[in-house]
């Protein structure tokens, strides 16, 4: 048996849809406001995932609005591998609705966007059946037959089953022909702390649906689980013929009511069957698979920025132009260009990665002689710290809702300055009103001792107090001006 630990895919990797080619799975996750969109990960044993690229990576696949608010965007996408091509269907709430692009290699080039205007609705699926047809459900939960190589609608969307009495937000459905059975995978009760998996069946693609009688098929509501807001779920089988469940959950720490810093994770869980219907085994940190696991690749926590294209795990606000984000400029830096004045616009420039630890450090090496910028940890415009250096002066501002504050200040010499953040995770609690961790903004100094300038309550960049759907991204920035940052480094720390 290999021992794993969850979350699989940790960090901000909300909607998971998988599917499985030969002895190869790809993942497809969620991206919000951020550009490129849907990321698309690889893996041998469904635990050790690899980023191999973005499935929305140029302009004319993905546009966000300046304008469009955080948590909108790309919502939950569905990923599938039919007739020799992968296919991936999607939803940009913010402009232009459902679309689907394909792609022979899952790294890409994918193909541009095909249009479905007449397909209303989120959380679109694909599946096709015996005969070619191709079905998408959406959220609701509704069904309609398309052409998906033109977009065409093929007929009137029809309600096909609204999941369990009275719960609410039938969303994320997924249909898998499994056996004599079409499954038909959903979750409900909303991405809170009542969100469950839900289960029905039927012997056409179309219906009519049975629910399992031991619905919801998996949810942590109301438990001390450390896991919770389970949901978004999908389901795949490996080369062993064992079933495996990926789907989103959060890790909320601290007092009450408990706050999540890193938006909603990847977790597996196991699948058997019993009666025709799957049983979802626990969902643990720390699980097995019936398989030796090797090591996985050695992702690297530090970029010098001596390529042209930056790594596919960077993310921008909305777009990324030349114009305003570069690494031609200066050989071996990353250049940014200011279009707004602070992280607070909508048009800020910010290029970011995603927390993926409870407790983890970053440093980057700034140059601001050319304006103001510097390094900062973001939930969305209105909630956001950061550490920013410029004329001769090194600030740590906090913005939480309507309130700002600049929270300390130190001189600089001019020049490039060592710029920190050190996010740690609080082990103990003062009261029930204690968050999940400290946020600290430093200097390094020339002996490469970390000077703290500020530790900022962690509870403030939490979904639990912004709202929305993402967590939190750490990442570099341009205030005013012209910034040149030479490498940026981002380390686990032990929890």
């Amino acid at each position: 048996m290999g021992k794993f630990t969850n979350p699989v895919l940790p960090g901000c990797h909300p909607d998971p849809s998988v599917c499985r080619v030969g002895e190869d799975y790809y993942l497809a996750c969620s991206s919000f406001e951020y550009f490129p969109g849907v990321p698309i990960f690889h893996s041998r044993d469904l635990v050790h995932w690899t980023q191999i690229g973005n499935a929305l990576d140029r302009p004319s696949q993905l546009r966000l609005p300046l304008d469009s608010p955080s948590s909108a965007g790309v919502y939950a996408p569905t990923l599938r591998h039919h007739d020799g091509r992968f296919w991936l269907i999607t939803t940009n709430v913010s402009g232009g609705g459902n679309f689907l692009v394909t792609a022979t290699d899952p790294a890409g080039p994918w193909s541009e966007p095909v249009p479905l205007p007449d397909l209303p609705g989120i959380d679109p699926d694909l599946a096709w059946d015996a005969d070619g047809t191709c079905w998408c459900t959406v959220a609701g939960v509704a069904q309609v037959r398309i052409d998906p190589d033109t977009g065409q609608v093929l007929g009137t969307p029809q309600r096909i089953w609204s999941g369990a009495p009275g719960a609410k937000a039938p969303e994320a459905p997924h249909l898998h022909h499994i056996g004599d059975h079409w499954y038909l995978l959903i979750a409900e009760g909303g991405t809170e702390r009542g969100h469950a998996v839900s289960i029905a069946r039927a012997p056409t693609p179309s219906g009519p649906f049975k629910p399992c009688p031991t619905n919801p098929v998996l949810t942590h509501r109301g438990t001390d689980e450390p896991v919770q807001n389970t949901g978004h779920a999908d389901l795949v089988q490996g080369p062993d013929g064992s079933w495996w469940m990926v789907l989103l959950g959060v890790r909320p720490r601290g007092g009450t009511p408990g706050w999540h810093v890193l938006g909603r994770e990847t977790f597996l869980a196991p699948v058997t069957w019993e009666d025709g219907w799957p049983v979802v085994g626990p969902l643990v940190l720390e699980g097995s698979v019936p398989w030796p696991l090797e090591p996985g690749p050695v992702v690297p926590v530090r970029d010098d920025f001596d390529q042209a294209a930056l790594h596919p795990s960077w993310i921008s606000l909305r777009d990324r132009r030349e114009e305003h984000c570069t690494t031609g400029q200066r050989p071996g830096w990353l250049t940014l260009h200011a279009r707004g004045e602070s992280l607070d616009a909508l048009d800020a420039v910010f290029v970011g990665r995603r927390q993926q630890h409870l407790s983890c450090r970053a440093r980057t090496l700034v140059d601001a002689r050319g304006g103001t910028g510097g390094l900062a940890v973001r939930l969305d415009e209105e909630h956001h710290y950061e550490i920013e250096v410029g004329d001769g002066q090194v600030r740590v501002i906090a913005r939480v809702g309507s309130l700002k504050s600049e929270v300390a200040s130190r001189a600089v010499p001019a020049g490039p300055v060592v710029l920190g953040v050190d996010v740690c995770e609080r082990k103990t609690f003062r009261d029930a009103r204690t968050g999940p961790d400290t946020v600290f903004f430093g200097i390094e100094e020339s002996d490469g001792t970390f000077t703290a300038l500020a530790g900022l309550e962690g509870r403030y960049l939490s979904t639990e107090v912004a709202g929305g759907f993402t967590g939190r991204v750490i990442g570099l920035y341009a205030a005013t001006g012209t910034v040149h940052f030479d490498w940026f480094d981002y380390t686990p720390l032990d929890s």
